[in-house]
């Protein structure tokens, strides 16, 4: 089984992170919230303090921010 590519987990991540604009639509919460998940398996408790890729968070963020962006089209390499 072929490891996943950067560009496809930035691609999932972002898809998964507009899941939780239903109970916040707050990008940055929920691009946090689906980094956290990949790096850890499980969402984050009240006072999860575990460390996550930042470098990855920022790439995610920026990408939803892209894709979120008014006649930005669609998210990039999809």
């Amino acid at each position: 089984m072929s490891e996943e590519s950067r560009a496809d987990l930035l691609n999932r991540l972002v898809d998964e992170s507009y899941a939780f604009d239903a109970t916040s639509p707050d990008p940055e919460r929920n691009c946090w919230l689906v980094v956290h998940r990949h790096a850890h398996g499980v969402l984050p408790s009240e006072y999860d303090i575990r460390e996550i890729d930042e470098a990855l968070y920022l790439a995610v963020l920026d990408q939803r921010r892209r894709g979120d962006a008014p006649g930005s089209g669609a998210i990039a390499g999809s």
